[in-house]
């Protein structure tokens, strides 16, 4: 995925339900979600913040992430050319 592009197209809506996602599905922890939404009041860092939390978890986090963004929105999903392995 490129986080430039990501980071860009990604709506407040969307990313907040992908951090739900990513909390639901053990990757995040509640703190590090409440982190990401209060220590950046701006989306595009919000969703910059966001990937740099999924980076650091490792390859299947970053899978989780693009299987849920394809869920929720598959228009910027193919935008991106993400596919999850």
């Amino acid at each position: 995925m490129n986080p430039v592009s990501f980071v860009e197209r990604v709506s407040e809506e969307i990313l907040n339900q992908l951090l739900d996602d990513l909390e639901t599905d053990g990757v995040l922890i509640r703190l590090e979600k409440q982190a990401i939404l209060r220590g950046n009041p701006i989306t595009i860092d919000k969703a910059r913040s966001t990937i740099d939390a999924v980076r650091m978890k490792g390859q299947r986090a970053c899978e989780m992430m693009i299987k849920r963004l394809q869920l929720r929105d598959p228009t910027l999903s193919n935008q991106l050319g993400v596919r999850a392995s």
